[in-house]
């Protein structure tokens, strides 16, 4: 009842061990028993034992290729369970992100995490639940070669014979109910808006509805095989011409930005899609099955029912929706904080020297505002608009903040992943490339901003003190000054880590309105307000929507990292947590104001120490705030990181061969060489 197909695959040569697999004879009565005993021989001891798996599973492989018994018990059972059981849902459903809104869904996965819903027997995902019966059976699902699922679904010949009515009647349910799906989807607002002409955004979609419809209604009324396979050929190509259209809107969001719901719109269409090439390749009877398509199907399935009421998964797919409209627009501030020349180099520097500049003032503010005494609140704000109107000028005088490059540069570091190609494969030595670009000029940040920060705000200090005779700090206060940043006498490292996330969120923050500026048109409906242009003159309303198109997202970002550092130490003490920041360039400024209130009466060992305390806080606040911003982008990219072991090696190698990349620019020739 099932076929097998034309192509033929190598016979896997065993072990000896390996022989000695059995497989169980087949009944009619024990389909599903038959088919949970033979993963039973598959699963390994532990579910992330792939190598373990993938042994077992040559085994089975072999004895069904050279045991016609078992091959014919294996299709019997999987062809008896197709027809006993309902697989509409199985192929509408399963593995497609819902229709539900995201709290809608939470609270369910949340119900079902308590009481999980009932399945019937007769529910295709009920088989699946059965014979995957662990919870973790996905990990070695997943993590066995697909070449070999490939085989074993070429060797059953999984394309079922289409004698059989009830299971065909399924199929083209199932196709029809995905089609409407998709083109209900395709009529959405967040889908046609970009269009011009609203025909040509909408006719893909509805298109394949019409020749689906068209391909039902001739196959209730017997109409003959040869057309019916025509019409399949039809609507294969105007779900390609759906996939078009979609990438045609998904290219805009570079442009134009996007929203969350229109993620999650085009995220739904992809997969129904995908879904209906599966039906279609099916019931076009013919020997070009895609069965690599299948196979990933097949995984998706049983993923999902292991998945399907996590919560970590949920909200971490509802992140990758989002992630794209925060790290794009992102990395487009990121590409000016990445330098490929000696020239730009040492822009950065002095740009960096600028920011360091301006650090000192706030490192003085900050602590001339702490001898205040005032409630932790108000304090609180005090710091918070201190650090934001500092941050602001740094952004508008053009001048750089070393700890603020990672949550930018994150981005162009994973877009070498997916935007240079090299024969469809991503270009690893391209990301080399970048990851050194990064290094150099991060490095000339932070020394831009360090080497002025330490002197500068010591100055600062000095010159207070000449004009009112009074030291910012001094005693116990400029000795706490110290300590603060020492990381075995006080919890200065796990502070850099908050301060590391908070970097982060800024970026994220940024990012989300720089998109939502660009998506939502604000600056032309600003333009059009009739209450703005009574207000400022045509010139002035230039400059406001010239500033508000290029810089609202950043100056946005800036207030709320002021507001973050600034708050922080108020909530610790409200709350009577061990929480507050360190931040390298104000923890710099800090010290330089504690060693001169001390008279500079502190040993060679602790101001070693002590520095060692605040380049340790630059590392930390640089790690963790580019590792969550790199690992946002690479969601939004799709891309995983496991598919790239090579690139460890790749970049080991660049680093051998040249070294002073990740420390210094290269000459121009050597530039024209690495592009």
């Amino acid at each position: 009842m099932l076929r097998l197909t034309k192509k033929k695959k190598e016979t896997p040569v065993p072990a000896e061990k390996q022989l000695a697999v059995v497989l169980p004879l087949h009944s009619p009565n024990r389909s599903l028993d038959f088919l949970i005993e033979l993963i039973d021989k598959i699963r390994p001891d532990k579910a992330k034992d792939i190598e373990q798996a993938e042994l077992r599973f040559k085994a089975v492989l072999y004895q069904i290729t050279h045991e016609r018994t078992p091959l014919f018990s294996l299709r019997k059972a999987l062809l008896t369970q197709f027809l006993k059981t309902n697989i509409v849902v199985a192929l509408t459903e399963n593995g497609i992100v819902s229709s539900r809104g995201f709290v809608q869904e939470l609270m369910g996965k949340l119900k079902h995490k308590i009481l999980p819903p009932l399945q019937t027997p007769d529910n295709f995902l009920y088989v699946i639940n059965k014979i995957f019966y662990k919870k973790k059976d996905h990990f070695w699902v997943e993590g066995i070669d697909k070449k070999l699922w490939i085989q074993f679904f070429e060797m059953l010949g999984i394309q079922i014979n289409l004698t059989e009515p009830k299971l065909i009647r399924q199929l083209q349910q199932s196709l029809q109910l995905l089609s409407y799906r998709i083109t209900t989807l395709g009529l959405e607002k967040e889908m046609t808006h970009r269009y011009e002409n609203f025909v040509d955004a909408i006719y893909p979609f509805l298109e394949q509805n019409r020749l689906v419809n068209e391909y039902l209604h001739l196959c209730e009324t017997g109409g003959n095989e040869e057309m019916q396979l025509m019409l399949l050929e039809d609507i294969t190509e105007a779900l390609h011409n759906c996939n078009q259209s979609i990438q045609w809107i998904s290219d805009q969001r570079n442009v134009y930005g996007t929203s969350l719901s229109q993620a999650y719109i085009i995220t739904r269409l992809k997969q129904q899609i995908d879904r209906m090439f599966i039906i279609v390749d099916v019931l076009d009877s013919n020997n070009e099955f895609n069965t690599e398509r299948f196979t990933d199907y097949f995984t998706t399935v049983v993923r999902n029912e292991k998945r399907k009421n996590s919560i970590k998964e949920f909200i971490s797919e509802n992140t990758g929706y989002l992630a794209y409209q925060i790290a794009e627009h992102g990395g487009r501030t990121g590409e000016k904080f990445i330098t490929t020349t000696k020239k730009e180099f040492w822009m950065m520097f002095v740009s960096a020297c600028g920011g360091g500049i301006i650090i000192s003032f706030i490192g003085i503010v900050k602590n001339l505002l702490g001898k205040m005494a005032m409630p932790p609140f108000w304090s609180g704000i005090l710091y918070s608009t201190n650090y934001s109107l500092g941050f602001i000028l740094i952004q508008d005088t053009g001048s750089t903040l070393a700890t603020k490059q990672p949550a930018y540069t994150a981005n162009n570091v994973a877009s070498s992943l997916d935007v240079q190609k090299a024969g469809g494969e991503p270009d690893l030595r391209n990301l080399a490339i970048t990851v050194a670009k990064v290094s150099r000029t991060q490095l000339a940040s932070f020394a831009g901003n360090l080497l002025i920060v330490f002197p500068l705000t010591y100055c600062l200090a000095w010159l207070y003190f000449e004009s009112t005779g009074v030291k910012i700090a001094e005693g116990a206060a400029a000795q706490k000054l110290l300590t603060d940043q020492q990381p075995f006498h006080s919890l200065a490292w796990l502070y850099a880590c908050f301060t590391g996330f908070f970097l982060f969120a800024s970026g994220l923050v940024a990012g989300y309105v720089e998109n939502y500026v660009v998506y939502g048109k604000i600056t032309e409906r600003l333009g059009n307000s009739s209450s703005f242009k009574n207000t400022f003159s045509e010139k002035r309303r230039y400059k406001i929507l010239h500033y508000v198109q290029n810089n609202l997202g950043a100056l946005i970002g800036n207030i709320s990292l002021g507001f973050f550092l600034g708050m922080a130490g108020f909530f610790g003490k409200t709350f009577g947590l061990p929480f507050d920041i360190r931040h390298i360039t104000i923890s710099a400024a800090n010290t330089a104001i504690g060693f001169f209130g001390l008279d500079h009466l502190v040993t060679t060992k602790e101001l070693v120490y002590t520095i060692i305390g605040v380049f340790g806080i630059g590392f930390i606040n640089f790690a963790v705030s580019f590792g969550l911003a790199f690992i946002v982008a690479v969601k939004s990219r799709g891309i995983h990181l496991k598919d790239y072991p090579e690139f460890l090696g790749i970049l080991g190698r660049y680093i051998k061969k040249y070294p002073k990349d990740f420390f210094q620019a290269p000459t121009n020739r050597r530039v024209e060489q690495l592009r």
